[in-house]
């Protein structure tokens, strides 16, 4: 009886789980979010009207994981000496067990606890001598913690530093350009009308060379490590024996997330909403095994050397 009130269970499970599977197969195109956004790689981009959802963070990227720029990592500080005076290292735990060894030495000779030390003359010397050295190892000891502690440790990150300053009109970061030597080689940028349609054609142009499985069309417009990237899913359909169709891609809405200068490139990060065909089709008879009319909303970062063109540098789900 038990079996047969729980087939009401596992047939809604097996539905559910059919539904899924129908989701992630109706879209075609490459998913994940990978590419590199300089030092903002592993930060995510604000949110913006057309992806109000945070985007999800860079999974592939050939930046290391240390060049981003966020809260500072904390370094350690200099290891503190453990144990009391006779575990320090250095003069203190030297002098100290000198002396308490030549007692020893003195009472197993039979001339008391400081007849290893010539007498009681002896005993000032040495005490003298021990503040004397203790003075000039404290200061020693404060140079060394000085000269050791990092620079600005206890101060605000560079991100930290700018991440209070008012969001500019648009969506873009709010950096100045006079906020002081912690933000040196990051300036601000105020992409242009022309910068927005570039965005709005290279999302049509890229879109379409993937789906016609053109390389030399996406090295123009995308970065080597995204050609890579593009190039690793079409060999991966090849060896499956589809094509991705991509046509009919139109922009139905967009805005920028941020845009920010690091030396002599520029970054732009625009979320986009788009419309676009997107099919896998069979390669040997053309047949249509998946996909068809299809929404996307995703953030793309785009990068350029100053003067140059704009190319796709990452691209993030939503």
């Amino acid at each position: 009886m038990g079996f047969f009130r729980l087939r009401p269970l596992l047939l809604l499970g097996a539905l559910a789980a059919a539904l899924v599977v129908i989701a992630a197969d109706a879209d075609a195109r490459p998913g994940g979010s990978f590419g590199s956004r300089r030092t903002r790689t592993f930060t995510a981009p604000p949110v913006t009207q057309t992806a109000p959802t945070p985007a999800r963070p860079i999974e592939r990227s050939m930046t290391q994981p240390g060049a981003q720029s966020g809260p500072s990592v904390a370094r350690p500080a200099p290891a503190a000496p453990t144990g009391g005076l006779l575990n320090r290292p250095g003069f203190f735990g030297g002098l100290a067990a000198g002396f308490l060894g030549a007692g020893l030495i003195g009472l197993l000779l039979g001339h008391g606890l400081t007849g290893g030390l010539g007498g009681l003359a002896s005993i000032f010397g040495l005490l003298l001598q021990i503040g004397l050295v203790a003075i000039v190892g404290y200061l020693l000891w404060s140079w060394w913690q000085r000269r050791s502690q990092p620079a600005f440790a206890s101060g605000p990150s560079l991100r930290d530093a700018f991440g209070a300053r008012p969001t500019a009109p648009g969506g873009m970061d709010g950096l100045g350009s006079g906020a002081g030597p912690a933000a040196a080689g990051v300036g601000a940028l105020t992409p242009t009308a022309a910068d927005f349609d570039q965005f709005e054609r290279l999302l049509g142009e890229i879109e379409t060379a993937y789906g016609e499985e053109d390389l030399n069309r996406l090295r123009m417009r995308v970065t080597p490590e995204m050609l890579s990237y593009f190039a690793e899913e079409l060999a991966a359909n090849a060896s499956r024996g589809v094509v991705n169709r991509i046509s009919d891609v139109k922009l139905l809405q967009g805005d920028l997330a941020e845009a920010w200068r690091e030396g002599d490139v520029d970054y732009a990060t625009v979320a986009m909403r788009y419309a676009l065909n997107d099919t896998m089709v069979d390669r040997a008879s053309g047949r249509v095994v998946e996909g068809g009319p299809d929404e996307a909303v995703e953030v793309w970062t785009f990068m350029r050397v100053a003067g140059g063109a704009w190319l796709l540098s990452a691209i993030q789900q939503v």
